[in-house]
């Protein structure tokens, strides 16, 4: 994989952005898998400047989910479909038309699971999928030791996700549910480019794991090793663990230009 190292959480959401504004120029009606959390922020926010500007057509895009909570209406604030609402389809000017997301609320989730891999297949696959990672090594909903060859399916959170995700939920952890629909690590890796952002020194150890560390269920993201178009862009703190840092700085910097990430 492909570890690119930026100053800080802007500029890697500068550099994403423009790697899905060239994607979008070559491949106008593009599916898009996009992740909530705080740390794609900047990518959504570089992305909605370019189209606020006119140097991004987004009329045929396609924005596809990569998890969602069990049980959450799909109008409550906190539910994924509401936040990647607010936060990617509003500012970019996509309507729900070209979303897509598995549905937490199906009586039968197993169905739901199962129909939401098959209209990812059938919508010709996600062309660019923004990760990000757990402290724990998460991708997805994909907890520690969940299988690299896993479907689209419902996970049960552990409690230190769910810890993490409180402040999302006024702090309070009662309100978390304990269980999510989250695309399988085997789905995600049909993705045609995968593209992990990480910041902060907290995901350090995580960072490290994925890259340098061992293919292991026991580090989810460390599936990303198997694709054969993965670019993991980090921060200088997320970077801070990286026994190979300064080959992947050379490397970036002799990359040519017209390659991209």
């Amino acid at each position: 994989m492909e570890v690119v190292i930026v100053p800080d959480a802007k500029a890697g959401g500068e550099l994403i952005a423009e790697a899905m504004a060239q994607l979008l120029e070559r491949k106008p009606d593009a599916l898009l898998g996009v992740a909530t959390g705080s740390t794609p922020l900047p990518v959504y926010e570089a992305l909605a400047a370019r189209v606020r500007s006119g140097a991004v057509d987004v009329s045929r895009a396609r924005i596809a989910q990569l998890d969602e909570y069990v049980g959450l209406p799909a109008d409550y604030p906190e539910s994924y479909r509401s936040v990647l609402g607010r936060e990617v389809l509003r500012p970019l000017g996509i309507g729900m038309g070209a979303f897509m997301g598995p549905d937490g609320t199906a009586e039968d989730l197993r169905a739901a699971c199962a129909a939401y891999d098959a209209a990812l297949a059938e919508a010709g696959g996600v062309d660019l999928q923004l990760l990000g990672i757990g402290t724990d090594g998460h991708i997805g909903f994909n907890e520690p030791c969940s299988s690299l060859a896993s479907r689209t399916r419902i996970k049960t959170l552990t409690e230190q996700t769910r810890i993490d995700n409180a402040r999302f939920f006024d702090g309070d952890i009662d309100q978390v549910p304990h269980h999510v629909i989250t695309q399988g690590i085997g789905t995600i890796l049909e993705a045609r480019h995968l593209v992990l952002l990480a910041t902060g020194e907290g995901k350090a150890d995580a960072v490290a794991a994925t890259v340098e560390g061992p293919v292991a269920a026991v580090c989810p993201a460390s599936a990303l090793q198997l694709h054969p178009h993965a670019t993991v862009v980090v921060d200088e703190a997320a970077a801070s663990k990286l026994k190979l840092a300064g080959y992947f700085r050379h490397a970036y910097a002799h990359k040519p230009d017209w390659q991209g990430i």
